[in-house]
């Protein structure tokens, strides 16, 4: 989920229709996975310190994701 995240945080920065396009199932994928119970125990794991220190957090940031999930929704909004 992590690649998924980076792969659409990057192609939100860029901002090209071919780039968001790409990133199409990725998004999808994080929008299943936020809030799911998967998620939620990754998320408690995570918390709990029992996720190696030098994981990358962006998918459990909550913020994070739902920042990502909004600004990809407001560009394809925008795009419409």
């Amino acid at each position: 989920m992590e690649q998924r995240f980076n792969k659409a945080l990057a192609a939100i920065k860029d901002g090209a229709a071919v780039s968001l396009k790409a990133v199409k199932a990725d998004v999808a994928e994080l929008s299943k996975y936020y809030g799911s119970d998967l998620w939620k125990q990754d998320l408690a794991a995570d918390e709990a310190g029992i996720l190696p220190s030098d994981l990358k957090r962006g998918v459990l940031s909550e913020d994070g994701l739902w920042n990502l999930l909004s600004d990809y929704r407001e560009i394809q909004n925008k795009n419409a």
